[in-house]
């Protein structure tokens, strides 16, 4: 009978959905705690991210959770929102419920010590997104400097020479590799990086209108725009509409991650594909060879990002 209320293929179709039906008739629940004790698993994995609202995330645990459930794993998620003591008391939570194991996108300032003791603890963890210095668990993240470079290239082969970086920040290894591939490309060229041309934060849409201002002031104001995600590309777009500017004629702009929602934004927008879903299948793969006894060891996976262009960038024009 527990197999089958564990959904073991080594049950029969047929056989599982009548002892399921039969035990939903008479109120039984299966009791995942107890089953743990005999067999040392729970079935359950941590999941825990920035913001599930953000739909790279998205993207990324559709892949995981397809991954997962081939497993018959379940897997309980959490936002950390940027607060490591909100993911403390997650990863807390998972080790008194004797979860199998955590993937986590790490929240700005997370020491390794933290990872090491999830670990030491018998929780194994999975990075993705973003690294931590110190930390010997499996990364799973796009090659993010090699993927803004392909984006700062892309302008430069159109002509412009005034670029500006918008979003994004040194706290995370995601916003440092972002802004390296975006001046290890300029300066590759001989054009120059200067301060005043990264406008540092934005993340999301409403950041990315707001940026719009700044922006605009800025002197010798860049032609084109390299933002840190779809998200703030798409809310500087709409911005500089608002402003009565063009994006792809007047401002070109890129974006990042490949969001279902840029080849769909006024105008199309060019970005780079980050591999996401291709990092969430990895990452949950590479869990669950862990739980299966097989030796991983620490270091980072990238994807490699490839660029698609469309209307939102063009040929520099000069005021």
């Amino acid at each position: 009978m527990s197999l089958a209320l564990r959904d073991s293929p080594l049950v029969a179709d047929g056989t599982r959905e009548r002892i399921k039906a039969h035990a939903r008739e008479i109120g039984y629940i299966y009791n995942r705690r107890a089953a743990s004790l005999r067999t040392s698993r729970s079935g359950i994995v941590g999941v825990v991210v920035h913001d599930i609202m953000n739909p790279f995330f998205a993207e990324i645990l559709r892949s995981i959770e397809t991954e997962l459930d081939r497993s018959r794993q379940t897997f309980i998620l959490s936002n950390h929102y940027d607060q490591v003591e909100k993911q403390r008391n997650f990863i807390d939570t998972l080790l008194q419920l004797g979860a199998d194991g955590v993937i986590m996108s790490p929240a700005i300032g997370t020491p390794a010590a933290d990872i090491r003791v999830a670990e030491d603890n018998g929780l194994p963890v999975v990075l993705i997104a973003r690294s931590v210095e110190g930390a010997d668990v499996p990364v799973f993240r796009g090659d993010d400097a090699y993927g803004t470079a392909l984006a700062t290239d892309h302008l430069i082969a159109l002509g412009h020479r005034r670029i500006a970086m918008i979003g994004g920040t040194d706290q995370t290894s995601t916003g440092r590799d972002r802004y390296q591939g975006y001046v290890n490309a300029m300066k590759k060229v001989g054009l120059p990086v200067r301060a005043d041309w990264r406008i540092v934060g934005p993340r999301t849409k409403q950041a990315g209108f707001d940026a719009t201002r700044r922006f605009l002031d800025l002197s010798d104001r860049p032609t084109a725009a390299v933002c840190w995600n779809d998200l703030v590309a798409i809310g500087l777009m709409n911005g500089l509409n608002r402003a009565g500017l063009l994006p792809g004629r007047d401002v070109s702009v890129t974006g990042y991650d490949d969001l279902e929602e840029a080849a769909i934004a006024m105008p199309a927008l060019t970005t780079v594909w980050n591999g996401q879903r291709e990092v969430g299948r990895r990452a949950a793969n590479a869990l669950l060879d862990r739980l299966n006894g097989i030796e991983m060891h620490g270091g980072q996976e990238l994807i490699r990002p490839e660029l698609h262009v469309r209307q939102s960038t063009g040929p520099a024009r000069e005021r």
